[in-house]
């Protein structure tokens, strides 16, 4: 009889392993790792083996940093030869910005990262997180997705794809421009035709060698050239410019344009990347003119990447020490399945 596949369950916090207390819900340690040790489903043999790692200290999701992706990154690198697979629990808020940074961090990934939390904790009789503890538990242990996923709500999207589109209910996430690569109801479904295939040539953590510094601004009606130009003052390197519809921008305010003209050009070369305030779709910056003003004014086409996925990606390769130039090529390829580079005069994006 082979053995059991074995995954390490990594906690980093959020509402999934909170408890009550005197000021509101707050991450405890222990009590995630406690609670599964009391679930008879985890013991049944068709389940995989596990290990509870907390990755203290455990954080309310909105307190992620930079810093938090690349430790879950390392924890997942030390211990990448010993497991099949590997669960990240993690708080709601910036699951989508940490899936996105993961999938950019672990380049040539072949075993499956399965992000889950919850939206009701497990101190409470309706929490989601019972079945989303056993239902990722499975996904990672199978080994047969090797990507950076999130699993919520019977689907299993892939991270750099997904986004937080609810707060109150149980479907909290979402994939605009991707469908679902499993969906979860008596059995599991797995569209392979869109599962990536695993690295052949080893996982290996990216290194980083500095923290730049990245911002995302949302486009409205009236924002003007001063708080532009402020924006993009150093110590600024990476923008995510979230702008209307298939990449379109005010093009009547030319000092609006001017200002991110000049900070996109040499000596500065901020890398400005233009992705949709829309939740599916794709930029097409030579659509409209207002749009083709921006691609003018050397703002990159995000194609149909989310900002969240963006912001990460620029964040990563900024980190990595790359040059500008590089940077901005890198954005434009497809690292980890982010993005679909159609043709501008395509409609409806395919994976």
């Amino acid at each position: 009889m082979s053995a059991r596949p074995r995954v390490c369950v990594l906690h980093v916090g959020g509402t999934i392993g909170m408890v009550r207390t005197e000021t509101g819900y707050a991450p405890q340690p222990d009590f995630l790792g406690n609670y599964m040790n009391t679930m008879p489903e985890l013991r049944r043999p068709e389940l995989p083996a596990f290990d509870v790692v907390s990755l203290e200290p455990l954080l309310d999701s909105a307190d992620m940093a930079p810093e938090d992706w690349v430790r879950i990154a390392a924890a997942i690198a030390e211990r990448y030869d010993d497991y099949t697979g590997f669960v990240v629990v993690h708080g709601t808020d910036t699951m989508a910005y940490t899936a996105s940074a993961l999938s950019f961090l672990l380049p040539g990934l072949a075993k499956p990262v399965i992000i889950t939390g919850s939206q009701l904790s497990l101190e409470n009789v309706r929490s989601d997180g019972r079945e989303h503890i056993i239902t990722s538990l499975l996904l990672a242990g199978a080994g047969e997705i090797p990507e950076v996923c999130i699993y919520f709500a019977s689907r299993l999207l892939r991270g750099n794809r997904a986004q937080k589109v609810h707060n109150l209910d149980f479907v909290a996430f979402d994939s605009g421009n991707l469908p679902p690569l499993a969906h979860v109801g008596v059995g599991v479904e797995v569209a392979r035709h869109l599962v990536r295939k695993p690295g052949a040539h080893g996982m290996k953590m990216i290194p980083l060698v500095r923290k730049p510094e990245v911002a995302a601004v949302r486009l409205f009606p009236g924002i003007g050239a001063a708080m532009m130009s402020k924006l993009l003052e150093p110590p600024l390197e990476g923008l995510v410019l979230e702008t209307y519809g298939v990449g379109n921008a005010p093009s009547r305010d030319q000092a609006l344009l001017t200002a991110i003209a000049r900070s996109a050009a040499p000596p500065r070369e901020v890398v400005i990347v233009n992705c949709s305030q829309c939740h599916g779709g794709s930029v097409r910056q030579t659509v409209y003119s207002t749009g083709a003003a921006l691609a003018r004014a050397g703002v990159l086409s995000g194609f149909d990447m989310t900002p969240e996925a963006a912001l990460t990606k620029l964040y990563c390769l900024l980190a990595a020490g790359l040059p500008p130039a590089e940077v901005r090529a890198r954005m434009q390829q497809d690292l980890a399945g982010e993005l679909t580079r159609a043709p501008e005069s395509a409609g409806a994006n395919v994976p």
